[in-house]
């Protein structure tokens, strides 16, 4: 599980872009502070850093042609099986919206594209 640095949303296959979308919505629902090593840093914000990150997934898949279920678009929606928050605090995020999604991170991430013979 990872979160692809937000620099190359744009940028990822079919695939890759898509399987953001599916991480998004696990880590949105019931996934939400369950340890994992790459995203642990995410517990670190607040939910709504994870929804603006997961607009930026959506608006690429949308500029693709792909179909996302309307609710996603919710900040408060956590999917089918977990109840909604209560009026998640909109706050304003600057880019990066993850601090760890530096420069390091972005080099990290081209070369584990590149592992996968996935040149950007």
């Amino acid at each position: 599980m990872r979160l692809w640095h937000e620099q190359i949303i744009h940028l990822l296959p079919k695939n890759q872009l898509l399987g953001q979308h599916r991480e998004c919505c696990a880590l949105r629902g019931n996934g939400w502070k369950k340890k994992h090593k790459t995203v642990d840093y995410v517990f670190l914000y607040s939910p709504y850093h994870l929804f603006v990150y997961h607009s930026l997934v959506m608006d690429e898949m949308e500029k693709r042609g792909y179909k996302v279920s309307i609710e996603w678009r919710d900040k408060n929606y956590r999917g089918q099986k977990v109840e909604k928050y209560n009026n998640l605090e909109e706050i304003n995020i600057n880019s990066p919206i993850y601090k760890e999604h530096n420069d390091e991170y972005l080099l990290e991430c081209i070369e584990n594209l590149k592992k996968k013979g996935i040149e950007l």
